[in-house]
């Protein structure tokens, strides 16, 4: 067996099978097949697609590439949650000490932000002294004592999908369904839970920009989690305009903790609800969904969900006087206020052009060596559906550059309004088991 063989197999448009792909995987991993033969298999793969078969075969042997945490010493169902990333998507930051003031085991192991989607440990990281590079027993003794633990992936989890998607990203093969589901599904399925909910984006602001492809994408990663027996679930969510009002990384913690104290803004606050009602189904500790919503509602309107949070944080070192005086944070040197032109309906704030300008303001990276200003980001005042006259309030742009003014001109084009009003957007279209 040998590389050129598989790569002129799959170029041919012929099924690989477990040995040839599991070839490829060991020796991508070992360096014994170079990038420029993975590029051509990628692009084969890209343009030819794969099969359910080859689409399980794939995600185990990168799952297995590396090590795969046990969790099994660990009382109870042990439960994990993905986002394929948005703009103001604080769900995790939220959700978390919701379920696990409710008794599950939450086990998460995340990612950082690149280009305009923001990442859950930048986010956390911007909590003084919050520590996410957790060794395994860390992580482990966390979830056993405190129901909840979040860390950065480590250089043993799934090596494969690290040296792939970093090649998959300068070789135009992201946007294909296969590599996709078995780079979030490997990642998950090494990370040890028995549970899964994926929150899965569509619009400007996500990877998915349609309904079809969205579903088409869901319904894989649920059918791979499912065959490896996690319970595996998702939901389809809307990320045409962002989630919430905050953009940026301290600027989305003083929202989740605005949330937590039950004073979140209502699309938000409802993701967060239905995501923990799934999730607490998942661990048998709501009999149905709407059992789930009832009890996660009640732990975060008890306040024993913010307390949860304070306990997570502290846990892994972070300041919890910042999260009780949320005015203690670092603010931006400039907070621009951004005043509509015309009386009118909000018909769209897209979600990408925020998200770039957010990044531009300092919030997030161009490439991953670069550095986050974590106050830089953007406060929404309006949402799409509200009414709007004109010198109202459409949002707040915070940045310490002093070069901001061409970002201010892209933030307003996000907005657009018309005469006519408009319907407030629901934020989950989909539920699929």
């Amino acid at each position: 067996m040998n590389i050129i063989d598989i790569i002129a197999k799959k170029r041919d448009g012929y099924q690989l099978n477990k040995s040839e792909i599991n070839y490829f995987i060991n020796n991508y991993v070992s360096g014994e097949v170079k990038d420029y033969q993975a590029s051509a298999l990628l692009m084969a793969i890209y343009l030819n697609g794969m099969s359910r078969q080859e689409t399980v075969d794939l995600t185990r042997a990168m799952m297995y590439s590396g090590e795969v945490i046990d969790l099994s010493n660990i009382k109870g169902v042990k439960v994990d949650k993905h986002s394929t990333g948005g703009v103001g998507d604080k769900t995790s930051i939220v959700l978390g000490p919701i379920v696990a003031s409710a008794g599950a085991k939450l086990a998460m192991i995340s990612g950082r932000g690149l280009g305009h989607t923001g990442g859950t440990l930048d986010k956390l990281e911007s909590i003084p002294g919050m520590n996410v590079s957790l060794t395994d027993k860390q992580f482990k003794k966390q979830v056993k004592q405190i129901n909840i633990a979040v860390m950065s992936q480590t250089a043993n989890i799934n090596p494969a999908d690290k040296k792939m998607y970093a090649l998959r990203d300068v070789t135009a093969t992201v946007g294909v369904i296969p590599l996709i589901a078995s780079s979030i599904m490997s990642k998950k399925l090494a990370s040890g839970s028995n549970t899964i909910l994926l929150d899965v984006k569509i619009g400007s602001g996500a990877f998915m920009k349609n309904l079809t492809d969205a579903k088409k994408l869901t319904n894989t990663l649920v059918d791979i989690g499912n065959f490896f027996k996690r319970d595996t679930r998702a939901i389809i969510t809307d990320m045409r305009q962002p989630l919430g009002y905050a953009v940026g990384n301290i600027l989305e913690i003083k929202e989740a903790i605005d949330t937590l104290k039950g004073n979140g803004p209502d699309d938000f606050t409802e993701l967060c609800l239905q995501a923990s009602a799934i999730i607490l189904n998942q661990a048998k500790l709501a009999k149905s969904f709407k059992d789930g919503y009832s009890f996660a509602k009640k732990q975060l309107t008890s306040g024993a969900a913010f307390k949860k949070f304070k306990t997570w944080i502290k846990a892994q070192g972070g300041n919890t006087t910042y999260l009780d005086n949320p005015q203690k944070f670092k603010k931006a040197k400039h907070i621009i206020l951004l005043k509509s032109n015309i009386d009118g309906y909000i018909e769209k704030i897209d979600a990408l052009q925020i998200g770039e300008a957010s990044m531009h303001l300092g919030a997030g990276r161009l490439t991953k060596d670069d550095s986050i200003d974590y106050a830089a980001g953007i406060i929404l005042k309006t949402k799409v559906g509200f009414k709007i006259k004109k010198g109202g309030p459409l949002c707040e742009i915070h940045t310490n550059k002093n070069n901001y003014q061409p970002i201010l001109k892209d933030v307003k084009k996000a907005f657009v309004i018309t005469k006519k009003p408009v319907k407030v957007p629901s934020v989950v279209l989909e539920y699929i088991k």
